[in-house]
């Protein structure tokens, strides 16, 4: 009965995961589109459309466009496979998406175009120790950039 309980209230917090497959179209770095519903990425934090970093010598590079030009690179290979666990508080659909056999999620951190948000951590210190993406860069954690550069 206990049992029953518990997997009542994952499923009432969670809500019920489903699959979409489709061919899907980018929204930014981490938030796609696929068969009309707008999807984030879950576990991963990539740079906003609007944050730049900095290289080595000071020079800005727009990072945000890099990473939004990552996830469409993937998704032009072909149709996506995404599990959509639960809503995000702006009722986005929060998903784990492959690619073939590749997951995109992790595929994004381990490339250095997005961050762990949750998940992923070691696919970060793989970038991380390879300075991959970001990584090769002075940059400030999406998160951060957001709370300083407010809508």
């Amino acid at each position: 009965m206990l049992l029953a309980i518990a997997g009542a209230v994952l499923q009432y917090r969670l809500g019920d995961s489903r699959s979409l497959v489709g061919a899907a179209e980018v929204i930014d770095g981490d938030s796609l589109r696929l068969l009309g519903e707008e999807l984030r990425l879950e576990g991963i934090d990539a740079p906003e459309y609007r944050q730049t970093c900095r290289d080595r010598n000071g020079g800005e590079v727009a990072c945000g466009r890099q990473a939004r030009r990552a996830l469409a690179a993937m998704l032009a290979l072909g149709n996506v496979s995404c599990t959509v666990s639960r809503a995000d508080r702006y009722g986005r659909g929060l998903a784990r998406c492959q690619q073939g056999d590749a997951e995109i999620n992790a595929a994004l951190v381990r490339q250095g175009n997005a961050v762990s948000y949750g998940a992923y951590q070691a696919e970060e210190a793989e970038a991380k120790a390879a300075s991959r993406g970001i990584w090769a860069l002075s940059f400030e954690r999406p998160e951060e950039w957001r709370r300083s550069h407010p809508r």
